[in-house]
């Protein structure tokens, strides 16, 4: 492994600091609700959008401002969206320019973000009341301050790091999250937030961010919503002065696995701290003819909300699994699909060449009943593989999404 991971988040890269803090858009007091990121030098920049065709208001914005490759700060709210508000762009251009003024830099430079409540109107006034605190609690260790201000319904805080040697220079990429409902492949479906002080392109830091996505966050589905808001964005301020990278060499290589493997850390806790889950759910699929194939199955095996359920109960149910790999979509001869399930209780053999064979099923509960569990499906037709990332779908997760806008 050429890269480790570290502590620090999304200010463990050199050059970021970060803060959160409430200002009194969320109700609960005892619940940041606003995020500052910021670069100490001007950063290229790249982001990549959900593709709902109702996107919220901070999304147009942000795409004007990173259309020349640069940005230096993000600001994101979270409990109110932003989103089907007539004046949505007028409050998250106004956003942008208190920061600015706040930080002494250009609004263009600032990457905008807002998650929460569709459709209520966002008020501005907390924001402004609260800009000069927020700028002044700036730290290099406020990565934990900004994870807690962009969270909803989250029960955790999620941030990751990793470090690197390029070019004989450490390199450092950390990154915040949020997501626990309205998670669903296709780009992107939650919020997060990337720094790096690797040299970088801008075109570069755009090809590596969408390979990393296609591997980490467009491979998580907690409950087959698409977002309207969220995004995953990246600054690179270049100050671990390794030499820049500006084509797909080596460097290039190891930057976007370790990138890779981050957001696949941020993806997982995303996955396990979904909307009333009690279990993460992994399913890993090899012998595929090619990796859209893959990724097809493993995404459709996540998604189905009878497996999900299934999990729950801790049942093998394994037909449930063979049935999603059939309307996946993917071109396969279901006759000779094995599959497994997999957790640190066991192993347990259900499927072989299409069909069951016998089982222990008081052994398959011990191993369904822990809290992280994988799903092994062999297709036996080639070499390429991929892995999705999901959660049980639980009693809760109805309870949640009962009185959300409460």
């Amino acid at each position: 492994m050429s890269y480790q991971a570290i502590g620090g988040g999304v200010t463990a890269a050199k050059g970021f600091q970060a803060s959160g803090l409430h200002c009194g858009i969320r109700k609960n007091q005892s619940k940041k609700d606003l995020a500052l990121i910021v670069s100490d030098v001007p950063c290229n920049a790249a982001a990549v959008y959900t593709q709902n065709l109702v996107q919220g208001a901070p999304i147009a914005v942000t795409k004007r401002n990173l259309a020349d490759g640069t940005a230096r700060a993000v600001i994101c709210n979270s409990g109110n969206a932003n989103t089907c508000n007539a004046d949505g762009e007028e409050k998250a251009q106004m956003m942008c320019d208190l920061i600015a003024a706040e930080l002494k830099m250009e609004p263009e430079d600032i990457i905008v973000a807002s998650t929460g409540v569709i459709g209520q109107v966002l008020p501005i006034e907390p924001i402004a009341s609260a800009a000069a605190q927020l700028a002044a609690a700036l730290s290099p260790t406020g990565s934990q301050d900004a994870a807690q201000a962009i969270m909803t319904t989250d029960t955790v805080a999620k941030e990751a790091a990793v470090e690197l040697a390029l070019g004989g220079k450490t390199v450092r990429i950390g990154g915040i999250a949020k997501g626990s409902g309205m998670i669903h492949p296709n780009m992107a479906t939650m919020l997060a937030f990337l720094t790096t002080d690797a040299a970088i392109s801008s075109q570069m830091l755009d090809q590596a961010l969408r390979e990393a996505v296609a591997e980490s966050f467009n491979m998580v589905s907690v409950d087959g919503d698409t977002s309207t808001n969220d995004m995953v964005s990246i600054l690179a301020s270049g100050l671990a002065e390794n030499p820049e990278i500006t084509e797909k060499n080596a460097d290039y290589q190891a930057f976007t696995q370790a990138l890779t493997q981050m957001c696949i850390s941020l993806a997982r806790m995303m996955a396990k701290d979904g909307e009333g889950a009690t279990k993460l759910l992994e399913c890993r699929v090899s012998g595929a003819k090619t990796k859209e194939t893959a990724r097809k199955i493993a995404k459709s095996v996540i998604c189905s909300s009878l497996f999900k359920s299934a999990m729950f109960g801790s049942d093998a149910n394994w037909g449930r699994v063979l049935c999603a790999i059939g309307y996946s979509g993917a071109d396969i001869d279901i006759h000779l699909v094995d599959v497994y399930f997999l957790s640190r209780a066991g192993k347990v053999n259900v499927c072989m060449n299409g069909a069951g064979v016998p089982f222990s099923e008081e052994t398959a509960k011990k191993v369904l009943s822990e809290s992280e569990i994988v799903v092994l499906v062999n297709l036996h037709e080639g070499d390429q593989s991929a892995e999705a990332y999901g959660c049980d779908l639980t009693y809760d997760y109805v309870k949640i999404n009962g009185d959300y806008r409460s």
